[in-house]
């Protein structure tokens, strides 16, 4: 009788256990575009790989940095610091995580290969102490260090199954490289992948073994994760409609107001640490995609101008936007947090005359024609905003054919600079403005400056302010050289600023997520 009890209540057990796992569904527009953690620096991709490798530091609900696979750290000297490592935690394999894997990913993602070497050449030589703790020497003083740390996304991997499975060094994802790192992953995280399939579903699960179990940083209550890109908005609120998905992270902003009525579903609103952006090619001396022949027209400051004032960034935010967007003139996602004066972030005015002339004074009277590189699932509708750009540019003659193509050709394309003009969203968890200045604004060279300066403009007063900036520790001359930074910057309308991105999320009325300003969704925070 005794074992029959006890049988039943085991049953029992094992049957409330299944009823309580969860699965939760999401999509977005746009796939991830490989696992291999330093390959790439998008945000979908770097939010699936964030729940199955992790950084020494992290940020929290309100975008604190708070301790992850490092627990404490202490600056030795204006350019040493050193970071005490956890203790106990297991690689999803099994074997122990060591400050050997620390060193190896750190110098992983400083490679040439690297997307992350921006963030991660900044941290600086990392050096083996003991098994738990590991040193860095910075090339300059880093003020924004911890910053850099938690927000670099420089995930950490397994230095031995790195070396086990040939991927010692990042893949080339620019030029369509493929490793075994593509479409396997093994970390400390939360999440363990189970299954990929590009550009159909990837499938991750709980990890039972995660440190942060114990240590109560699993808040929700979902043991398996099913990831679907799905490109058309209106098949993916479909799909959350029908409860076939659970959660969307990018639902169309045109249906955000009948949304907010379905009873069965949650909306959430948050302005995003984000600028769209448009760039143009301001290096080659004729543009590969123009009318114009032996002459680049965006070199001139005129015409930049030109187009810069042709843009009604308020129709934008009324018609294409449907209010989710913030105009700046600042390429900032939070000018304030920079210390940039608000007299500064005053747009050139809407001015059609004034454009037609400084086209026709840089010799351009009937205008040219030009094509627009654009993601059309990346963004929130940036495909309709290079579609109202090109119709605004139309109206002083400039003839702008739109590219709209899928991020997964978009970015390795503009990677390479195959491009004459471009749409382009940063931000993320940190409002510092280096992260900005250092990898969108500054001349590229090969420790990742300029990463994303896809124009490919060189500017060298402005490359000084921020040079200077980086390793500038004294607080008010840090901010005045920002604010130099991006004056220049302003003055010689090196980029066209749009908007800060508002971005609304949409669940099941009965799933609970917490809605962060980098637009990151982590898994471990919901609750169905």
């Amino acid at each position: 009788m005794t074992l029959r009890v006890a049988l039943a209540a085991l049953l029992l057990a094992l049957a409330a256990a299944t009823a309580q796992a969860k699965t939760l569904r999401w999509s977005s527009q746009g796939d991830a575009a490989t696992h291999d953690p330093h390959a790439q620096n998008e945000g979908v991709n770097n939010q699936i790989n964030g729940q199955i490798y992790e950084q020494l530091l992290v940020r929290d609900k309100n975008l604190k940095s708070i301790p992850c696979l490092a627990v404490s750290w202490k600056q030795t000297s204006p350019t040493v610091w050193v970071f005490n490592l956890r203790k106990g935690v297991k690689w999803q394999d099994g074997s122990p995580f060591t400050a050997d894997d620390v060193v190896f990913s750190i110098l992983r993602a400083q490679q040439d290969t690297s997307n992350m070497k921006v963030y991660a050449v900044p941290l600086g030589k990392p050096r083996k102490i003991d098994d738990f703790t590991v040193e860095f020497t910075t090339p300059v003083p880093n003020p924004v260090m911890i910053d850099m740390v938690s927000s670099g996304n420089i995930f950490i991997m397994s230095k031995a199954w790195a070396t086990k499975h040939k991927v010692e060094k990042p893949l080339n994802h620019r030029n369509g490289e493929e490793t075994y790192a593509s479409k396997h992953a093994m970390g400390t995280g939360p999440y363990m992948l189970v299954s990929r399939e590009p550009d159909v579903k990837t499938v991750l699960k709980k990890n039972p073994n995660w440190w942060g179990i114990a240590e109560g940083r699993f808040e929700g209550n979902v043991d398996e994760v099913v990831y679907r890109p799905i490109k058309q908005a209106s098949t993916r609120v479909a799909a959350l409609l029908s409860g076939e998905i659970d959660f969307v992270l990018d639902p169309p902003v045109q249906d955000i107001q009948k949304l907010k009525q379905e009873k069965s579903l949650k909306v959430l609103e948050g302005r995003e640490n984000r600028v769209i952006f448009i760039g143009m090619d301001q290096a080659r001396d004729q543009l590969l995609y123009s009318n114009v022949k032996g002459k680049n027209p965006f070199k001139d400051r005129r015409v930049r101008l030109a187009l810069y004032q042709a843009v009604d960034v308020n129709a934008i935010e009324t018609t294409v936007m449907r209010g989710l967007s913030i105009p700046t003139a600042i390429q900032l996602s939070s000018p304030k947090a920079a210390g940039i004066p608000d007299a500064m972030d005053q747009r050139y005015p809407l001015d059609l005359a004034a454009s037609r002339k400084l086209l026709a004074e840089a010799g351009y009277p009937s205008g040219f024609s030009v094509t627009i590189d654009c993601p059309n699932d990346r963004y929130v509708n940036d495909e309709k905003i290079c579609i109202a750009l090109a119709g605004m540019w139309a109206r002083i003659g400039v003839d702008v054919k739109v590219n709209a193509i899928s991020k997964t050709t978009y970015f390795p394309k503009l990677q390479k600079l195959d491009t004459s003009m471009y749409l382009l969203g940063w931000g993320g968890a940190t409002t510092d403005a280096i992260f900005s200045l250092k990898p969108v604004m500054h001349s590229r060279n090969n420790t990742g400056a300029g990463e994303y300066n896809w124009g490919d403009y060189r500017d060298a007063t402005l490359d000084g302010y921020i040079d200077r900036a980086e390793g500038e520790t004294d607080q008010e001359k840090r901010r005045e050289l920002i604010v130099a930074a991006m004056k220049r910057h302003h003055d010689e309308v090196l980029h066209i600023p749009l908007h800060v991105q508002v971005s609304p999320w949409v669940s099941k009325a009965n799933v609970s997520v917490v809605h962060r300003a980098d637009n990151w969704l982590e898994v471990a925070w919901v609750k169905m």
